[in-house]
């Protein structure tokens, strides 16, 4: 009996050690970062952001889904009334104010699968270290992606303004 325990172990110290001399041996891969950057993986979740629709109204209609939805409680979203001089959103209600506390998220993207119309998606961004807490509150005008119409504005006057100076 003694002798049988004896050949087990030494078979699993056998194996262990030849899984270590294997990985041993193989090529080491080095990223000189910040200069390199290494994929993330296709389905990633990182830093929040908020969409718009095509014609540059947002896509959040401030329905606190994604707020009832977050395990660790970290999403804060008070509506407000659309008016038909101020047009935020297709629907009734917009979100007035849209903050995610990014210290205590988990990353799992209970609040994107909430989100009836697709406006809070995670994306690939992973540099998000601070070292102020308060810095670490994302409010909605921080995760809003541009307006595309104004982006356009913008450029084409960067390049008016470029040929006037050649």
């Amino acid at each position: 009996m003694a002798g049988n325990a004896f050949i087990e172990g030494a078979t699993a110290i056998v194996k262990g050690m030849s899984l270590t001399f294997a990985t041993m041996f193989k090529k080491k891969t080095t990223v000189q970062w910040p200069e390199e950057r290494e994929g993330v993986k296709p389905r990633y979740r990182g830093r929040h952001v908020l969409e718009r629709y095509d014609n540059g109204l947002e896509k959040c209609i401030g329905c606190e889904l994604c707020a009832g939805a977050c395990p660790a409680d970290c999403i804060l979203v008070e509506a407000a009334e659309n008016t038909d001089t101020n047009r935020v959103s297709p629907g009734e209600r917009y979100a007035k104010r849209y903050e995610i506390n990014m210290s205590r998220c988990i990353f799992c993207g209970l609040c994107e699968e909430a989100c009836p119309t697709g406006a809070i998606v995670l994306k690939h961004d992973y540099e998000l270290a601070d070292y102020d807490i308060p810095h670490m509150i994302y409010t909605k005008e921080m995760m809003l992606v541009p307006d595309p119409h104004v982006v356009k504005e913008k450029l084409a006057a960067m390049e008016r303004q470029a040929g006037s100076v050649r």
